[in-house]
């Protein structure tokens, strides 16, 4: 495999496999007598790879954004490079309220009244009136009876699992939810059941399966409010409904549509008509609540002392700062006002705009309306290109391929804020028209000097 090949097409996973299969010098002290693995020689193909991406001008990953998050921005390159500047599809602040004078404000008075740590457990002392305020407002919201905080929302999901399922239950997960959910049906229990994307058909059969396997067990069913990749939803009645009826329990994920969908800022389980009525509800703070940490709500209390008494990542981990949750709160009382109101019209104003802009030119976009817009692009060697050529024509954006998603389905993931305007939109429907004669240019070129049956996609 030649290095155009490998930068282009072949996944760094894949390029270090390759690397594993060739024995270093001195790897074995005789015929029969391998040296022993060492797990940091492992690693040393991984600069060499990451640098060939960068000698084809492919290194698209790893990003730094350069001042504050807005719609346009500076970004670098993993080694401090000016990599493009122009307008930013690849932050996730849906509703702009990373730099919303209300949250910065918000963020200074916690400081001057509280400092800038909790420094505890919250098991401990860690909790702070802040804290605590926010895990009631935060109930409330939902509709349920208690919340727990996290530090980051991936902590909240893996946490949640393995809080719940102990290692004799079983774990029915959607097929694509996050990773923070299979580690943690993994780190469970060995009893982990996929089901096909938003399946309520397969979701059935494998409770069928396992109730009759197992009478007594625990199950957990996990899925998501709205699955990022995709930009879809699934039935949330039908999936708690076959909870109940198999005796299983309900996790849904909202990270991604809690605050920036939905008429009161609830999502998926605000417009399924769902609120307070699914078993445990998690999510994250830091798609539209400009900040990091995550939670988990139920109507079971004991759930909650559960987590804090005997949860790793909350239990044994210094709790969300005050000024993390002086935002979180600021954020959301603009989510529940009128401005938040008017911030998620915007923000569906222009995941409305740009998915016709990009099928009325022949793309295809997945899933529903909302701020992930996925953008299929194909295989990883056209992807790359085409990412470099968009960052050279000045948009931001984030290249999302396999293993993440198949092979010859990588993806831009565009994510959408409430303070993009429309001319945006426009303009980057332009360059993506642009960069895509040049991907296809460019690989064209490659593909000349290759053999008919080793061509790049």
């Amino acid at each position: 495999m030649d290095r155009t090949t490998i930068a282009l097409q072949g996944t760094l996973a894949g390029f270090m496999a390759e690397m594993a299969k060739a024995q270093p010098a001195g790897a074995a002290t005789s015929s029969t007598t391998p040296r022993p693995a060492s797990l940091l020689d492992r690693l040393s193909p991984l600069p060499y790879g990451w640098d060939m991406l960068d000698d084809f001008s492919i290194d698209t990953f790893a990003k730094q954004i350069v001042g504050p998050v807005l719609t346009r921005a500076q970004a670098h390159d993993r080694k401090g490079r000016l990599l493009a500047s122009g307008i930013n599809f690849a932050s996730q602040d849906y509703l702009s309220l990373a730099c919303h004078p209300q949250i910065q404000t918000a963020a200074v008075e916690a400081i001057a009244r509280y400092g800038v740590h909790s420094a505890g457990s919250p098991a401990l002392m860690g909790n702070t009136t802040l804290s605590v305020e926010l895990e009631q407002r935060l109930a409330s919201f939902l509709g349920m009876r208690s919340c727990a905080l996290f530090p980051t929302g991936w902590g909240a999901g893996y946490g949640a699992i393995r809080t719940l399922v102990r290692a004799t239950d079983h774990v029915v997960i959607d097929h694509l939810s996050h990773a923070c959910l299979w580690e943690g049906a993994r780190g469970a229990t060995r009893n982990v059941h996929s089901f096909a994307h938003l399946s309520v058909k397969e979701l059935e059969e494998n409770l069928v399966r396992i109730r009759q396997q197992d009478p007594s067990g625990g199950i957990l069913v996990v899925t998501e409010s709205l699955f990022s990749m995709d930009a879809d939803s699934p039935d949330l009645q039908a999936h708690q409904d076959l909870a109940r009826r198999y005796h299983a329990t309900l996790l849904v994920d909202v990270a991604h549509d809690l605050g920036s969908m939905g008429p009161t800022g609830l999502g998926a389980i605000e417009t399924q008509n769902m609120v307070g009525k699914i078993d445990v509800v998690m999510g994250s703070f830091s798609k539209t609540f400009a900040a990091n940490g995550g939670f988990v709500a139920c109507n079971e209390p004991g759930l909650k002392l559960a987590i804090r008494f005997g949860c790793g990542p909350h239990t044994f981990t210094n709790a969300m700062s005050p000024v993390q949750a002086a935002v979180v709160l600021k954020a959301l009382d603009i989510v529940q006002s009128p401005e938040g109101q008017v911030r998620r019209q915007n923000l569906l104003n222009n995941a409305l705009h740009l998915r016709q802009v990009l099928t009325g030119t022949g793309h295809t976009v997945l899933g529903l309306p909302s701020a992930v817009v996925p953008l299929v692009v194909g295989g990883i060697g056209h992807s790359r290109l085409l990412t470099r050529f968009m960052l050279a024509g000045g948009m931001l954006v984030n290249l999302v391929e396999h293993p993440a998603v198949a092979r010859d389905a990588s993806r831009l993931r565009l994510q959408i804020m409430a303070d993009h305007t429309f001319e945006q939109i426009d303009q980057f429907a332009e360059v993506l028209a642009e960069a895509t004669r040049q991907a296809v240019d460019e690989l064209g070129r490659i593909n000349q000097a290759r053999p008919e049956g080793e061509l790049l996609r």
